[in-house]
This record gives C-alpha cells, structure tokens and sequence, in this order.
C-alpha cells in the first residue's frame, strides 16, 4: 500500500498520503490551506540524512506526464526489488532517471556506480555521506537547481488518507 507525497506552494510543506491502491491520479488539497497540492516524487532512499533534516526538497522543474508514467511504471518493479542486493536498486534508480529524463548529480552517480559493482551501501554512505548531503541529487538538462530558492519545506509527519 503506497503513501504518496504532496507539495504545497503555499504553506511551503510537504504532506504524505497513505492509499490503499495504487492511485496516480488522485490530487488531494492541502490540509492547511486546501489548495490542490503538486504530487512530489519520492526519493525511495537517501544515503545519509542528520536526524534532525527535513525529508524532501523543493525539486527540479519535471515534466509532471512523464513523471507520473515513470512512477506507475516502477510501482510494480520497487514491490519485486530484493532490499538485500545494491545491484537491484541501482537498477531501479537507473530506470528512473531514464524514464523521467533526470540525471544524477556527480557524487549520486558515483554511490550508484559503485551499488552497481555490488559495493555493500553502508560503506558507501560512511565514505561518501558529506558529500552526497552537500550536493542536489538530480538534476535537469545537465544544470544544477542553485540559485534562488525557497526556505527547504516543512514535512509534516500526519499520514493523511489519499
């Protein structure tokens, strides 16, 4: 059973829904503002995260169609994914980033090379954690998301139903 993120531009936070079904299509409205909410692509994994960091980023602008496709898609395959082989979610994330036309910054490339060769994900994240924090882990026609930005969002930790 999924749980799906939202993004609200508004109130600049990101809510999860839990849904019994696979649903693509359903937008619910902000709990706080109700206003219709943007679906968020969910980074399945991150390599490191302090404990005290928000989950979810403001992302690169993504050609929402697509994205939808690519996520229907890998639902089915992310079920069928053995959690104890790196060699498998590096697969997924390549799918991913092929089907949505994302590219992953250098220090994301390099952790997926090496989850690749079958490289235990531990170590990977012990060496490599500072830097992959420090970095944008996708990115859009081969230019980071730098710039001007808003404030990282607020996630809200309430589990709404989709």
């Amino acid at each position: 059973m999924p749980i799906y993120e939202f993004y609200c531009w508004s109130c600049n936070t990101v809510f999860s829904f839990f849904s019994r079904v696979v649903d693509t299509e359903k937008i619910p409205d902000c709990p706080g503002c109700r206003r219709p909410l943007k679906r968020q692509m969910s980074i399945f994994a991150k390599v490191s995260r302090g404990k005290d960091e928000p989950a979810g980023d403001d992302m690169p602008p993504i050609d929402e169609t697509k994205m939808e496709k690519a996520m229907a898609m890998l639902a089915g395959e992310a079920e069928k994914i053995n959690e104890d082989d790196p060699r498998q979610a590096a697969q997924l994330m390549r799918k991913l980033t092929d089907a949505t036309g994302l590219s992953l910054g250098s220090g994301m490339e390099e952790a997926l090379s090496r989850l690749e060769k079958g490289e235990d994900p531990d170590r990977i994240e012990a060496e490599m954690g500072d830097l992959l924090e420090g970095e944008d882990p996708f990115l859009v026609g081969g230019k980071g998301t730098r710039g001007t930005r808003k404030p990282k969002p607020r996630v809200d930790d309430t589990l709404y139903d989709l």
